[in-house]
């Protein structure tokens, strides 16, 4: 049974804001797999809040184009088309190599350091296993090039294609290295130390290029995990 009703509706914001969190890291990290059905009632019992902030929560989820709420169907995460998978990528290429070019040429020693301990929580994450962890890892990594090129448009846009990214290789991979290869990230960090642009812009795309050619671009689908396995530990 889930729970009463908050009354303040400053906090049945703050509870939907962070069930949405919650359920868009698990999404992120692919412990919910595309397709996998959000239903409210269950949702509401392992949060352990009402079936309204769940609502509102997935709504929140469906701006971001992470859920599809179908009319008398309910929630699903979202399955990117094989059309749709293409077309991200390319958005990615035209995008992101210039962002590197222009964080080369604006990045302070903090911004390295934080870049640096993406990279090293990613290695560690795939060193256990965790392959889910270390994709949403590399995609924070990304954004964090774009947030340091000092550019907060296409900064917007490149969150929102690296959250389409999640659930096209979540879809679509075929071999590990859909995530990012151990190798391009540490050669982004070393051109973007030495403030070298060019070559910051040329391996930011010879390494979207290379992620792209990872996937098995055909129409399938994935089985669907269960929602109380995949969220083990998420009450409020």
């Amino acid at each position: 049974m889930s729970a009463p009703e908050p009354t303040s509706p400053s906090s049945r914001a703050s509870q939907a804001e962070t069930v949405a969190t919650e359920l868009m890291l698990a999404i992120h990290q692919h412990r919910i797999l595309p397709g996998t059905k959000l239903g409210e009632d269950e949702l509401a019992e392992i949060f352990g809040v009402s079936r309204t902030i769940i609502r509102s929560a997935l709504q929140s989820l469906g701006h971001h184009q992470l859920v599809e709420i179908q009319r008398n169907r309910g929630a699903f995460v979202a399955q990117p088309s094989v059309r749709e998978a293409h077309e991200v990528f390319e958005a990615r290429v035209l995008v992101e190599p210039g962002l590197a070019r222009r964080a080369a040429e604006r990045i302070t020693p903090e911004d390295l350091a934080r870049l640096q301990s993406h990279i090293k929580e990613e290695h560690a994450a795939l060193a256990i296993g965790d392959q889910g962890r270390a994709l949403h890892l590399s995609g924070l990594f990304h954004i964090e090039i774009a947030r340091v090129a000092d550019h907060s448009t296409l900064a917007g846009f490149v969150e929102a294609l690296i959250a389409r990214s999640s659930l096209i290789i979540a879809l679509y991979w075929r071999r590990q290295s859909a995530l990012c290869e151990k190798h391009a990230h540490h050669a982004l960090l070393e051109a973007l130390e030495r403030g070298q642009g060019q070559a910051a812009e040329e391996l930011m795309k010879s390494h979207l290029v290379d992620l792209h050619s990872a996937l098995e671009l055909r129409d399938r689908q994935k089985p669907a995990r269960s929602l109380k396995e995949a969220l083990s530990g998420s009450q409020l």
